[in-house]
């Protein structure tokens, strides 16, 4: 099987989450295995929540669900408070829905700032479903960036997978439509389209994303959309807060959180779903190809508080 079985997953999370775990959740599992349940417990949970990058409202708002299910089920041990406290974050995490890969062919429009390691994740995420037996192909939407295409089909390559691209300065929906149109005639499933990562204006940034998805309907009315924001996990809450403005005005359906592996403070997915309104779909958590995970909120929280691996 080319893709990773569950238990691989597992063991990759576990790895990929060590700087997370060794850092401020560490203190906060020492903390609840040893802890009395009392006010000062409390208040450092919410302390270390809110150093482990959490932010400081969904720190307070867990602590505060942490305190009524304590309250509500008679709990008594900080080991059953750390139980507790897990359940609570895989709840938060759990997305109500799973994505909509249903059309023929399914589109995903991959959107975020430069930087952030949007290219990069495209492949990763057009090889993660190629190892599932899809067949993929890749449109170089950001026709603005310098050699953005050029850096897609390099990556194009290394997955051994199409791609779709206009010249320098094109119209970004005709190149998706293009995409869209060819995947639809030759039987793919899957269309992962790059767009611009510039720093538009709100109202610039909808109109040109409005008529990428008009497109795409035009290209084939049984293609479904799915638009996922690239975050960068170790810019942590800056980056959750200047992806406010884009998700509303991207109308964006997910996230992807690259760069999970490089940072102590891996409590930014906690707060992404409550910030943004968003799940996490995939995580990256390394530099290669097949380092892009589905995010599995089970998985994560396991990894996140497990005895260090």
């Amino acid at each position: 099987m080319g893709f990773f079985s569950r238990k691989e997953k597992k063991k990759k999370m576990d790895e990929g989450l060590k700087k997370t775990r060794k850092g401020f959740f560490a203190s906060i599992l020492d903390m609840l295995n040893a802890g009395d349940i009392d006010d000062s417990l409390y208040d450092d949970l919410e302390e270390q929540l809110i150093l482990a990058d959490t932010g400081a409202d969904q720190a307070a708002r867990l602590v505060e669900r942490l305190r009524e299910c304590i309250r509500k089920n008679h709990i008594k041990t900080a080991a059953d408070a750390l139980t507790a406290l897990k359940e609570i974050i895989q709840e938060e995490l759990e997305p109500e829905a799973p994505m909509n890969l249903s059309g023929h062919p399914a589109v995903i429009l991959v959107i975020g700032v430069n930087g952030v390691g949007k290219t990069t994740s495209i492949a990763k995420l057009a090889n993660l479903y190629k190892e599932q037996g899809k067949k993929v192909m890749l449109a170089a939407g950001d026709t603005f960036r310098a050699a953005a295409a050029e850096q897609l089909s390099i990556w194009a390559e290394r997955v051994d997978v199409p791609v779709v691209r206009h010249a320098e300065g094109a119209d970004p929906a005709a190149v998706i439509f293009d995409a869209v149109q060819s995947a639809a005639a030759r039987g793919y499933d899957i269309v992962i389209c790059d767009t611009a990562g510039r720093l538009h204006n709100k109202q610039h940034l909808m109109n040109e994303l409005a008529k990428i998805s008009r497109s795409v309907a035009k290209a084939c009315p049984t293609a479904s959309v799915e638009s996922l924001l690239v975050l960068d996990a170790i810019t942590g809450q800056n980056a959750i807060n200047q992806a406010a403005q884009f998700v509303s005005a991207a109308n964006a359906t997910g996230i992807i959180l690259t760069k999970l592996d490089g940072t102590a403070k891996g409590g930014s997915v906690i707060s992404v779903k409550q910030k943004l309104g968003l799940p996490v779909r995939f995580v990256g958590l390394g530099e290669g190809v097949d380092d892009l995970m589905e995010f599995s909120a089970e998985d994560f929280v396991q990894a996140l508080f497990a005895q260090d691996v």
